[in-house]
């Protein structure tokens, strides 16, 4: 794989059918750079012909499940700068990733200690159930940047949460949301003690894969494809958007005032 950052361990659990993806990049931080969503994309399709496997856990490290899109990687920036046509080619690695982890066969829990921001919650939300530490916090900082929240968060946000919270946890973008409120608001469906996401993501893991695989299989294609019957065509939308969104000039304040750790000041162009 061409991130080492990326670990897959398989045969856990249940008769083995369990298996685990581990995202570290080593600096606390898991910002998702390129390499890293190309590996998570791969990670996610290696499961596509696998019987054996029933339930995959992803997990971060113990201080960060992960920062969100690399702003800072040359990669990343390079995006702007590229005429229209390959722009929209290269934002499509995002939701690739997302839809990747969504449209998984198996069942699919999230461990999230520490942060999770951005790209992390576009992340997070594409998989079936999200369990965090006390202490984890969340934060969708995108419109701060100048730019919409895309890889199909919204729509998976808004299963989740309804139209209230998606609406005040992506336009408030400055607002830390942490744990107590992500159940509350029903953005995870458990919160456990400080580093306790891993184990207890594990121990509802195993209860899934002591049952039957395939009406389990079944069951979750059935609920995502009722629940997420519009999703393709709001994906379309929000990426011609986010093209649109980042050449004005409030996202390029936007993204030099976080990386200057400044205060934004937009200006509606």
């Amino acid at each position: 794989m061409s991130e080492p950052s990326v670990r897959i361990e398989k045969g856990l659990g249940p008769r083995g059918r369990v298996a685990v993806v581990r995202f570290d990049r080593g600096d606390n931080v898991n910002a998702l750079s390129m390499a890293a969503i190309r590996a998570l994309t791969d990670a996610a399709r290696s499961f596509e012909d696998d019987v054996d496997t029933s339930v995959v856990v992803l997990t971060g490290t113990a201080r960060a499940f992960s920062a969100g899109f690399d702003l800072k990687e040359p990669a990343g920036k390079a995006r702007g700068t590229l005429p229209l046509g390959q722009r929209r080619i290269a934002l499509r690695n995002g939701p690739r990733l997302a839809r990747a982890w969504y449209e998984m066969d198996q069942v699919t829990i999230c461990a999230i200690e520490g942060h999770c921001i951005g790209g992390g919650v576009a992340l997070a939300v594409a998989l079936d159930f999200r369990f965090c530490g006390r202490s984890a916090h969340f934060r969708v900082p995108e419109i701060e940047l100048g730019m919409n929240m895309t890889w199909g968060s919204v729509p998976r946000m808004l299963q989740l949460m309804g139209p209230a919270r998606t609406k005040q946890a992506v336009i408030l973008a400055s607002d830390r949301i942490s744990a107590a409120e992500a159940l509350d608001w029903r953005l995870v469906e458990k919160v456990v003690d400080d580093g306790q996401a891993f184990a207890a993501a594990m121990a509802f893991a195993e209860r899934i894969a002591a049952q039957p695989p395939i009406p389990v299989q079944m069951t979750k294609q059935t609920v995502n494809r009722l629940a997420g019957a519009l999703d393709d065509l709001a994906s379309q939308m929000e990426m011609d958007q986010f093209a649109l969104a980042t050449a004005s000039d409030d996202h390029r304040e936007g993204v030099e005032a976080f990386i200057a750790k400044r205060k934004p000041v937009f200006r509606g162009r």
